[in-house]
């Protein structure tokens, strides 16, 4: 095997908690429908949906942390006409968290204290441990005791024979996330994931969806499934080769949805905001002036570490040292 056609998780750390960030915000009514349905039918979405990430950062701002979530909070109205918010947690990190129940807890207790909304907090693991599977936290003291349980979804579930023919048949797009994040966890060989990745392509074309909405999870997929740079340019003409065998009107997608040519630039870019937004936020608008020509001139790799270091950082000399 040679260094062209590594596996592109042994070849750079894998970014996924930032495609599931944005796949929440751009699909979050189809991600409740997939993995909790029973929560979606609960939910009047004729009242629109609001992210909350402002609020949210005020509850994680202490978190002594230096791992990174995809994490969305995001207000709802019940059909009874209650607005409550919803915590969607994505756990996507390899090594389960020891703590994760606890820290599942604390942030729902600490958004009810703060802002006196019913609040219910859903966890999605991604990881491989099929073992690892909290669902509740529990503390006690002599008669004093608290149960926290939460509703949780393991993806690794999917990977099944039957489950995975579920996804395969769903009309719902959020599947093809899902169906994404599990390949491209499970699969160490590139040749293997680059047929995955041209299968969860085609079955996306084939349903038939708007363009703009194929545009968007095709992006999402290619975010999630990185490949080594010959492999991908293989994968990229076989793609345009079955465009045009299909005669479909948006030949060569990756280049009208701005992925052929920007999608690093896209990435820093995005991945720039966020920081500058975590600045104004933690430290105000004058530190994110100080620094924005900085961040938004650097390489992804240094800002992933300010990212890192700006969720924990008690100063600016801190994150920027």
């Amino acid at each position: 095997m040679t260094a062209d056609t590594q596996p592109a998780d042994r070849r750079e750390k894998p970014d996924y908690d930032s495609p599931w960030k944005e796949a929440l915000e751009q699909f979050f009514p189809e991600f409740l429908a997939l993995l909790f349905p029973a929560i979606h039918a609960e939910i009047d979405w004729s009242k629109g949906v609001q992210f909350l990430d402002k609020e949210f950062q005020q509850i994680v701002r202490e978190a002594k942390t230096t791992r990174r979530y995809a994490d969305k909070l995001v207000g709802v109205t019940r059909r009874d006409e209650t607005p409550v918010w919803v915590l969607a947690h994505v756990e996507v990190q390899g090594d389960p968290e020891s703590d994760f129940a606890e820290r599942m807890f604390t942030y729902n207790d600490k958004i009810r204290d703060a802002y006196q909304v019913p609040v219910a907090s859903l966890a999605v693991l991604a990881d491989t441990n099929r073992c690892f599977r909290p669902e509740s936290y529990s503390a006690a003291l002599w008669d004093c005791r608290v149960q926290f349980d939460f509703p949780m979804v393991k993806l690794l579930d999917y990977a099944e024979p039957e489950r995975w023919a579920e996804l395969e048949a769903s009309d719902n797009v959020f599947a093809l996330v899902v169906m994404a994040q599990i390949r491209a966890k499970l699969t160490d060989d590139a040749e293997t994931l680059k047929r995955w990745k041209f299968r969860l392509m085609r079955l996306m074309y084939d349903r038939g969806h708007e363009r703009a909405m194929i545009e968007e999870v095709l992006r999402l997929i290619d975010w999630m499934i990185r490949l080594p740079a010959a492999l991908e340019a293989e994968f990229r003409q076989e793609l345009y080769g079955y465009e045009e065998q299909q005669q479909m009107p948006y030949v060569t997608t990756f280049e009208q949805a701005g992925i052929e040519k920007g999608l690093q630039q896209g990435l820093q870019q995005g991945e720039a905001r966020t920081i500058l937004r975590l600045l104004d936020q933690k430290f105000g608008p004058e530190v994110v002036q100080a620094h924005r020509e900085r961040i938004e001139t650097a390489e992804l790799e240094q800002l992933d570490a300010w990212l890192d270091r700006v969720l924990t950082a008690e100063t600016p000399e801190t994150i920027f040292h």
